[in-house]
């Protein structure tokens, strides 16, 4: 028996293209709900705009699968770089150069009219990116896998089953389950607001120099930045001191959250690697893992279910896994990934 531990976007799409190779006896299984994680408090978007090779491949492999999806899961309304300093600008650039010699379709952009652009210096997009629903997104899947004969429950833990293949995809908690998996809990939030009336095709935008994002999702913007002092752990805790500031941001870059206040807001966690790098593939006799994503994991979680259900199934994988191998952390991280959003 296979048994994915994870019921998450990561374990629910390792399930369904393990299914779709053939497998049997497969067990997709969460100590808690399905999809009630890390992909259930995801900010939702599907990038390709990286820094390194390695996660600029992972992602451009998986655009095509949220493009077969579609509304009401997938809207490709594009990723918006804006740059306000000439340093912030520079970066913007080389990354696009980077992007463009491995095919990304990333081009100098015009800022829509709905973004404040007057301390703007310079812009880059790629419209093929988007904004996605993941639970949604994590749900179909794993109907999909269902169908094809994947057994799927809740309330199990994986480490009371027995099992010839484990595959481990707990995000944060993968190290509960292979103490060796260099991953760590990294605590993010999100904040919503009430409706703001703005154009349904409003882009991920993304401030270059500070990292403060935000989309519109169900007619309200959501919004996210790094904390100025990274929360390492488990608790998942809402800091209410940030509000004033982030809405402040929201409201000069969005003038029409001019009045806008926070509605909801919700914290997750991110599950971090030394590299920011995810950890994909074979980690000991009959285990393989699918973790330490950095925050990317379900936008890039369609290209991995299928690289790992290859190797698993086939013993080898169409897509060159080396990048994210354990054993890389013998030594000094190399090209760690900087477009941590």
């Amino acid at each position: 028996m296979i048994v994915v531990a994870g019921a998450g976007a990561m374990g629910a799409s390792v399930a369904y293209h393990l299914a779709l190779l053939g497998a049997r006896d497969v067990l997709l299984c969460d100590r808690g709900e399905i999809c009630g994680g890390a992909t259930s408090k995801a900010m939702g978007g599907v990038r390709q705009q990286f820094s390194t090779p390695a996660e600029v491949r992972l992602a451009q492999a998986s655009i095509g699968f949220f493009e077969e999806l579609g509304p009401p899961f997938f809207d490709q309304v594009g990723y918006l770089f804006v740059a306000t300093t000439a340093a912030g600008l520079r970066r913007l650039e080389a990354r696009m150069a980077l992007q463009r010699s491995l095919g990304v379709p990333v081009e100098p952009a015009r800022v829509p009219a709905a973004v404040r652009s007057d301390d703007v210096v310079g812009a880059v997009a790629c419209w093929k990116d988007g904004v996605a629903d993941p639970p949604a997104t994590a749900r179909e899947l794993v109907r999909r896998a269902a169908a094809l004969g994947v057994r799927v429950e809740e309330g199990v833990d994986a480490r009371g089953l027995e099992r010839d293949v484990l595959v481990v995809c707990c995000g944060p908690w993968s190290a509960e389950l292979v103490p060796e998996l260099p991953v760590r809990p990294l605590c993010r939030q999100l904040l919503a607001t009430g409706p703001v009336d703005v154009d349904p095709r409003l882009p991920m935008v993304v401030e270059e120099e500070t990292g403060f994002h935000f989309r519109r999702r169900d007619g309200r913007i959501v919004i996210a930045m790094g904390d100025a002092a990274p929360r390492w752990g488990f608790a998942e805790d809402v800091d209410e001191a940030v509000f004033a500031d982030r809405l402040a941001r929201l409201r000069h870059r969005l003038p029409a959250a001019a009045g806008a206040r926070v509605a909801d807001a919700w914290a997750g966690l991110y599950d971090m690697t030394p590299d920011a790098h995810p950890i994909v593939g074979r980690v000991a006799d009959g285990v393989y893992a699918a973790c330490g994503f950095s925050g990317h994991g379900f936008m890039q979680s369609p290209a991995v279910g299928r690289a790992l259900a290859e190797e698993i199934v086939l013993g080898r994988s169409s897509f060159d896994l080396s990048p994210y191998r354990l054993e890389r952390f013998t030594g000094e991280p190399e090209f760690p990934e900087t477009l941590v959003l």
